[in-house]
C-alpha cells in the first residue's frame, strides 16, 4: 500500500461533538475551518437542554480564535450585540469603598534598562507620586468610557493597548453554528441515550440518541458542560476539588435593561458572600452574583442581585451550581473534554471562553490518528492542567488579599494558599519581581495590576534600576504619565467607536 494510502487509513475521519452552546460550536467551527471537509464533523445537541450561556466577557486571547475561524469583526460585533472591553474594574475587593482596575495591554512603555514597572517602583521610592493607574492608557480610556484599538507602531502610545469583547454567548454560539454548518458540520437534534464502547480498547464507538440514531466516530469531543457525560459519565476521569481555595459554588444571573452609555469594561463588585458581575452589551446588561452557599441562601442571593441592578430586570433569576476544580484527566482514549466538562473556574477574570479555546488549540496541536497515542493525551492533560493551575492561583490572589470582615473573607484571608502563589507574592514583596512563566496566560501587567490593586506592595526593586540616575528616571517615568493624560481625552467615546465600525447607533 502506498505511504499516502497508509497515512489516510490511520487518520481520524469522523469527529462527534456532544453538546452545543459556546464550547460545542466553537469546537465545531475550529475543526471545520482547520480540516475543511477532510474530516466529517457531527454535533449532537438538544434544544430542550439549556446552556450556561452567562460567559459574556472575554480576554484578549479571543482574537486568536476569531482569526483562526476567519470571523469578520464588524459582522461578529453586529451578530452578537458585542461591545469592546478594555479590562475589569474591581470594586470593594480590597475593602469597602476601594476600587482598582485590571487593564488589558501594558503599563508605561519600554525604556532602556529594566522592566517599566521596576522603573516606576524606583521612581516612587525617589519621590514620584503618580499611581500605577496613571501609566495605563487602557485604564484612562475606560474611566471616561472611551475606546481605541492598538496599533503596531511601537512609537505610538496606542501600541500599549489591548482589548477584548463582551458579547451575548447565545448569539455567539448561533453565529458560530451558521459558520460551521456552512462549512459542512452536521447538527443532529436530540438527547444522548447511551454510549457504545469498544469491547477491546474501551474507546467510545458511538453515541446513541433517545430516538435510536447511532452516531459513529473516531474521536469524540465532550462539550456537555457540567454534566460531563463522556469524560466523567463514560470514562470516569475523576475530579480535583479546589473549593477549599475557591469557596463560591453558586451563581444567580439576571439580565437588565441598558440605562446609560457603555462602560468598556467588566465590573466585579465584592459582596458579603461572593461577588457581583456587570457586563454591558449593546442591547442589555448582564448581571450575576457568584456566591458561597455556606454563607448565603439562593433566595437571599437573588434578592441582593435584583436590588443592585442598573435597570429593569428582563428575565427571572437563573441559578447555577458548580464546584471549582478540574478533571484529573481531560483526554482518555478517544474522548477529549473541552469547556465546562473539563473543569470550572469562576468567571472572576473572564477566563471561561479562554479555557474553551485553550482546549481547542491544544487539540489541534496534538490532533491524533485513529490509534489515539496515549502520549498525546498525557501531553494534553499536562498542558491544560498547567493552564488551569495558573489561572487558579491568579483567582486565589483576589480572595487572599482583602481587609473585608465578613465570614467568607475572613476565612479566605486565613486560608493556606498554594506554594506557587505564595512564591509569587513573596518575590513581588521583596523586590517587585513578577515571576511569570513563558506559558502563563496572565502576563506581568495582569499580576502587577492585581497585586498593587489588592494592596500588596513591593518593598524594593530590581538593583539594575540603580544604574539609572534617580532624577532622570523620575523625569522619564513622569513624561509617560503626562503623555497618557494628554492622549486619553483625544480618543473617541466607546459607543461612537463601535457605531463607526458596525454602522448605526449604539
Amino acid at each position: 500500500m502506498p505511504e499516502t494510502e497508509q497515512a489516510g487509513a490511520r487518520r481520524v475521519a469522523r469527529v462527534v461533538v456532544l453538546g452545543g452552546g459556546t464550547a460545542g460550536w466553537m469546537t465545531a467551527a475550529a475543526l471545520s475551518r482547520s480540516f475543511g471537509r477532510r474530516v466529517a464533523i457531527t454535533l449532537l445537541e438538544s434544544d430542550e437542554i439549556g446552556t450556561v450561556g452567562v460567559g459574556e466577557a472575554t480576554i484578549p486571547t479571543i482574537h486568536w480564535f476569531n482569526e483562526l475561524i476567519g470571523l469578520d469583526e464588524a459582522a461578529f460585533l453586529r451578530a452578537t450585540k458585542a461591545t469592546f472591553k478594555l479590562g475589569i474594574e474591581f470594586v470593594d475587593w480590597r475593602g469597602p469603598g476601594h476600587r482598582y482596575f485590571h487593564p488589558f495591554g501594558h503599563y508605561g512603555v519600554p525604556l532602556p534598562g529594566v522592566a517599566f514597572h521596576q522603573r516606576w517602583l524606583k521612581a516612587r521610592q525617589d519621590g514620584l507620586d503618580r499611581p500605577l493607574a496613571a501609566f495605563s492608557l487602557a485604564q484612562q480610556l475606560a474611566a471616561d468610557n472611551r475606546f481605541a484599538k492598538p496599533v503596531a507602531d511601537p512609537r505610538s502610545i496606542l501600541s500599549t493597548l489591548g482589548y477584548a469583547y463582551h458579547f451575548d454567548a447565545g448569539l455567539y454560539a448561533r453565529h458560530l453554528r451558521d459558520l460551521a454548518e456552512a462549512a459542512g458540520v452536521r447538527r443532529v437534534e436530540g438527547k444522548l441515550d447511551h454510549v457504545e464502547r469498544d469491547g477491546q480498547t474501551g474507546h467510545v464507538a458511538a453515541l446513541v440518541t433517545e430516538r435510536g440514531e447511532r452516531l459513529d466516530g473516531d474521536l469524540f469531543i465532550d462539550c456537555s458542560g457540567f454534566r460531563a457525560l463522556l469524560i466523567e459519565g463514560a470514562m470516569r476521569a475523576g475530579y480535583e476539588d479546589w473549593s477549599h481555595w475557591l469557596p463560591c459554588d453558586r451563581a444567580v444571573a439576571v439580565p437588565c435593561a441598558r440605562v446609560a452609555e457603555t462602560t468598556p469594561y467588566t465590573r466585579s463588585t465584592a459582596c458579603a458572600a461572593g461577588w457581583q458581575w456587570r457586563i454591558p452589551l449593546q442591547h442589555r446588561t448582564g448581571n450575576g452574583y457568584v456566591y458561597a452557599s455556606a454563607h448565603l441562601s439562593d433566595d437571599e442571593a437573588a434578592a441582593t442581585l435584583l436590588a443592585r441592578l442598573d435597570g429593569e430586570a428582563m428575565a427571572e433569576p437563573r441559578f447555577l451550581r458548580f464546584l471549582a476544580g478540574r478533571r484529573r484527566r481531560s483526554w482518555i482514549g478517544n474522548v477529549v473534554a473541552i469547556g465546562l466538562s473539563s473543569g470550572f473556574l469562576e468567571p472572576l477574570e473572564s477566563t471561561s471562553i479562554h479555557l474553551i479555546q485553550s482546549g481547542i488549540a491544544k487539540l489541534l496541536t496534538l490532533f491524533p490518528d485513529r490509534d489515539m497515542d496515549p502520549a498525546l493525551a498525557a501531553r494534553y492533560d499536562a498542558l491544560l492542567a498547567a493552564d488551569m493551575d495558573n489561572i487558579k492561583d491568579f483567582l486565589i490572589l483576589h480572595y487572599r488579599a482583602t481587609t473585608r470582615d465578613e465570614p467568607l473573607w475572613r476565612a479566605a484571608r486565613a486560608m493556606a494558599i498554594p506554594e506557587s502563589l505564595a512564591m509569587r507574592i513573596d518575590h513581588y514583596r521583596r523586590a517587585g519581581r513578577l515571576m511569570v512563566g513563558s506559558d502563563d496566560l496572565f502576563r506581568e501587567a495582569s499580576w502587577l495590576a492585581v497585586l498593587d490593586g489588592q494592596g500588596i506592595g513591593a518593598d524594593d526593586y530590581n538593583p539594575l534600576a540603580d544604574t539609572i540616575d534617580a532624577a532622570t528616571n523620575c523625569a522619564q517615568v513622569r513624561q509617560i504619565a503626562d503623555l497618557i493624560a494628554r492622549a486619553a481625552p483625544t480618543l473617541p467615546k466607546h459607543d461612537a467607536a463601535l457605531a463607526a465600525l458596525i454602522g448605526g447607533t449604539v
